[in-house]
């Protein structure tokens, strides 16, 4: 394995459990090895069977959207079962660490910290852009993973192609590039990229443009020796029947999907030149995803203003100063945004009148 030299030893040589599935992969025949109930589900629907252990169905249609190879997929309980996975193959604990930049999606140090793997931090710069120099500064020989997350959580925006390649193209451990948001970007996905660069991670989610994150299926895409190293030491069933079921079914609709990426990205645009017209906003940051951060004044009591009226946005001023992040919501949940938001404007005008 090319990785071999990356992977934890013990990983290395871990013998992974064999499933009943494992052994018998076909769907015919008298199933008398997995200890299952033969005569049923105390429901209507048949769930007394396990499911695929795979998802091969699936990932062979994904193969085809995607233009991947169904061995170079792996799917997990939402992405961050990948990122812990991945974690776990790679960073020893107490020894070898993982890289981010923050502001970013905070599960990549959380997962970390599950597992005793450091944390080094390279912060994007004002404008959330890689600060390159500083990042090639702080690897060292026992930085496993670089996490970059494109479009980035909070601030949405697509981070510098150029300084990816050249991590990319540099960094001898894994660089996972996290495309949670990348169906509402202009920029295309790094998939293509998958077999010039082999120590490249790419995960991607149904949860937002599928509109399927109460079903919790995330995607990771990776050279095949990478992805076999997730298979061994993943649960046997990490994906339940009714999951895969319905996940397949909505593969059939990739048209609907994109209609509804279109429909957001008109009401993100509409939102966006709204929330320019009140004073209180300071600046919003160039969007690539499915929201927008919003830097305001007084933040924090636009944030409590909003939640009493029953309007719930995504308070991040401890990670990005004075900024809320609102997600794009349809145009009449947009509209009731954007109608109380002038209410707590005429509130605290007469305030001020008053006082």
């Amino acid at each position: 394995m090319f990785i071999q030299h990356l992977l934890r030893p013990h990983i290395a040589k871990l013998e992974p459990y064999s499933s009943a599935r494992d052994e018998y992969s076909g769907e015919e025949g008298i199933f008398l090895d997995a200890n299952e109930n033969p005569i049923g589900s105390v429901t209507a629907a048949m769930y007394n069977r396990y499911p695929d252990p795979y998802q091969k169905k699936i990932k062979e249609k994904l193969a085809v959207i995607k233009g991947v190879k169904p061995e170079n997929i792996f799917l997990g309980n939402g992405s961050d079962e990948a990122i812990d996975l991945l974690i776990r193959a790679f960073c020893e604990p107490y020894r070898e660490s993982i890289l981010i930049m923050p502001p970013t999606y905070g599960m990549y140090e959380v997962s970390a910290n599950i597992n005793a793997v450091a944390v080094q931090k390279v912060p994007l710069d004002t404008n959330f852009h890689i600060d390159l120099e500083a990042v090639k500064k702080a690897i060292t020989p026992q930085t496993k993973i670089i996490f970059i997350c494109s479009p980035n959580n909070p601030s949405g925006n697509l981070l510098s192609q150029e300084a990816i390649t050249e991590i990319l193209e540099t960094f001898k451990g894994i660089t996972l590039i996290d495309e949670a948001y990348i169906d509402f970007s202009p920029q295309a996905s790094w998939l293509p990229m998958l077999e010039k660069y082999p120590r490249m991670v790419l995960i991607q989610t149904f949860s937002k443009a599928w509109g399927l994150a109460a079903l919790r299926l995330g995607m990771a895409f990776a050279h095949s020796e990478i992805i076999a190293v997730l298979n061994k030491i993943k649960p046997p069933y990490n994906i339940s029947k009714t999951t895969q079921d319905l996940v397949w079914d909505s593969l059939q609709y990739e048209r609907f999907k994109n209609e509804m990426v279109e429909r957001i990205l008109e009401q993100r645009k509409f939102l966006e030149k709204k929330l320019t017209a009140f004073d209180f906003v300071e600046k919003i940051y160039p969007s690539d995803a499915n929201f927008l951060l919003v830097k305001m004044r007084n933040a924090q009591n636009i944030f409590e203003y909003l939640l009493s009226q029953k309007i719930i946005v995504r308070n991040r001023v401890k990670v990005a100063a004075g900024c809320l992040r609102i997600s794009v919501g349809t145009k009449e949940e947009n509209q009731q945004l954007l109608q109380t938001l002038q209410e707590y404007v005429n509130i605290n005008s007469k305030k001020i009148r008053l006082w």
